[in-house]
């Protein structure tokens, strides 16, 4: 007896529909929580496991109890509020979540709050303050480093240890190298590079647009003439 056309494999159109129906509606779902900057506890519908931890947060002890599933990063800005660490990809390819952990750089929205137990995490509140800023922030606002200014927190935490870690006073290309991680859409890289190397003293510490040559229109003229 023919196949129904209606049917393929035993599944009917209609089951086939219902199924793919329901799979959009749970993706749709996914996405609103996401957009919405849900944190794994507030997942409706999902099983709960949750943790007590203890850290050194900027030289203060901090305790927290959390969902197993939290980010270091939606702790940090979802239940402690400190809001100077970026959400930009979320998925540890931008670097606006930069922070420290014992010193070493991490992406925060990688790193799982229940495993930064025991240890001393240092975010860009930790690092100066109004009346005294850090000299990388400084060499920021001197060699303009930013434009828009939403990565800007996590490429200073980036530059902070690429100097710590000896990578600013080699060659630039090896700077460059290790700040690679560091995404800014508005493309200051190049000032970027100059705060991290002013700051490690490979070069003298002056606006670099003051070292930028200015023509006359007559000037330009005959530079192109």
């Amino acid at each position: 007896m023919p196949r129904n056309h209606g049917e393929t494999n035993g599944v009917s159109r209609r089951d086939f529909m219902n199924t793919s129906g329901a799979v959009l509606v749970a993706g749709n779902v996914v996405r609103k929580e996401q957009q919405a900057g849900l944190s794994a506890s507030e997942s409706p519908g999902m099983p709960t496991y949750s943790v007590e931890i203890e850290m050194k947060l900027n030289g203060a002890s901090q305790k927290a109890n959390i969902d197993t599933r939290t980010t270091l990063l939606d702790l940090l800005r979802e239940r402690l509020h400190l809001t100077g660490t970026k959400k930009g990809c979320d998925q540890g390819a931008c670097g606006a979540c930069t922070v420290h952990v014992n010193g070493k750089r991490v992406l925060s929205c990688l790193t799982l709050a229940a495993t930064v137990h025991g240890k001393e995490v240092t975010t860009i509140e930790g690092i100066g303050s109004v009346d005294e800023l850090h000299p990388l922030q400084e060499a920021f606002l001197r060699c303009d480093a930013y434009q828009c200014g939403y990565c800007t927190p996590g490429q200073i935490m980036s530059g902070i240890a690429c100097i710590e870690e000896g990578h600013a006073t080699g060659s630039e290309e090896e700077a460059r190298e290790w700040m690679s991680g560091n995404l800014c859409r508005c493309s200051a890289y190049p000032n970027i590079l100059a705060a991290v190397r002013q700051t490690a003293g490979v070069e003298e510490a002056v606006d670099p647009a003051s070292q930028v040559l200015s023509l006359t229109s007559q000037q330009a003229r005959e530079a192109v003439s």
